[in-house]
């Protein structure tokens, strides 16, 4: 069987198109799942991503990095490879990779989730023959509510602040969860605020169809109010001097690690919101299960809990061995 990809040092790579997919270091070609900054490296010299994804990018790598994308679903030949790109459901634009070599095909998830999101492309199942998963959020506690509730959770708490005249203060990761906030909260409730961190990304949203609400940015004039007002920030400024402004704002933050009570009392925010851009634990094994893959391979949290209950249910999985490190493991 031909070898499609290998775990190296700088990431997965694939010998037959001479690419690696987000890799770390400074390579040839980089095929990107999405544009954080965790997984979209600048200093490479040419990179692939989707069509959606391209402008998000821009922005990160700035005007001198070589990009080419090309459109979901499009197969296109890399060396002896045939690749094609398919939504993962993580944020605007985001993919999972499918590579195929001499008839055998393994997909790279990224980061990905199944949940309803306004603001990006559904998750699309790719039936494979090996399948490399995220588990950010592999264990049973990890469950998510429709976002749906999640936004009347969010409403009702910015509600409650506004009548007695509290700012609140939402923290959300700057790209991808500050505009599925933005997208779906009630904007009548009172004036929205971003930190410019956030501002970059918006019109790209837009031009994708994705309605936002009207906002301003923080500190663009001394009068404004933010009594009744909606700060979203990212949570890099949780405790920087930015904040004074705000007064005895109350404080929450958006994540799937809210999930976790204890987490939540320890950072010392009034309120937690289960808002998660990755798969849950039921979202993990409906699309590990529906890919029919032979072989599935773990990367990127707790691969071990995850990798036990597959094995357990008959499927062979195993955590990625050398990913990011010195040695190497062949999936073929």
């Amino acid at each position: 069987m031909p070898c499609i990809l290998e775990s190296r040092r700088e990431g997965l790579f694939c010998p037959a198109g001479g690419f690696f997919i987000d890799p770390r270091g400074k390579v040839d070609l980089a095929v990107i799942t999405h544009a954080h900054s965790d997984h979209a490296r600048g200093g490479h010299a040419s990179y692939l991503c989707s069509d959606n994804t391209k402008p998000l990018l821009r922005i990160r790598l700035g005007l001198k990095a070589k990009i080419e994308s090309i459109p979901f679903g499009e197969i296109i030949k890399i060396g002896d490879a045939f690749v094609s790109l398919h939504p993962a459901g993580h944020i605007l634009g985001s993919c999972q990779v499918r590579v195929e070599v001499g008839g055998r095909v393994w997909v790279v998830s990224g980061d990905y989730k199944t949940q309803s999101d306004r603001t990006c492309e559904s998750f699309e199942v790719i039936n494979c023959h090996g399948f490399v998963t995220e588990s950010t959020f592999a264990l049973p506690v990890f469950e998510w509510l429709p976002e749906d509730d999640v936004y009347i959770q969010i409403n009702d708490w910015w509600l409650n602040n506004a009548e007695r005249e509290i700012p609140s203060i939402l923290f959300a990761y700057s790209l991808g969860k500050a505009q599925r906030i933005l997208a779906g909260v009630d904007r009548s409730i009172g004036p929205i605020f971003i930190h410019n961190a956030v501002s970059p990304f918006l019109p790209i949203y837009e031009k994708f169809g994705v309605n936002m609400p009207l906002v301003e940015k923080i500190g663009q004039g001394s009068k404004q109010n933010y009594t009744k007002g909606l700060i979203v920030a990212p949570p890099i400024v949780e405790d920087s001097s930015l904040l004074k402004q705000f007064g005895l704002a109350k404080r929450a933050f958006a994540s799937g690690w809210m999930a976790l009570r204890g987490l939540r009392r320890r950072r010392n925010f009034d309120k937690g919101f289960v808002l998660s851009d990755h798969a849950d634990w039921k979202g993990l094994l409906d699309v590990i299960v529906a890919t029919g893959a032979e072989s599935v391979k773990i990367t990127h949290g707790n691969g071990e809990s995850l990798s036990r209950y597959l094995v357990e249910i008959g499927i062979d999985a195993s955590i990625l061995q050398g990913y990011g490190r010195g040695r190497q493991e062949l999936l073929v």
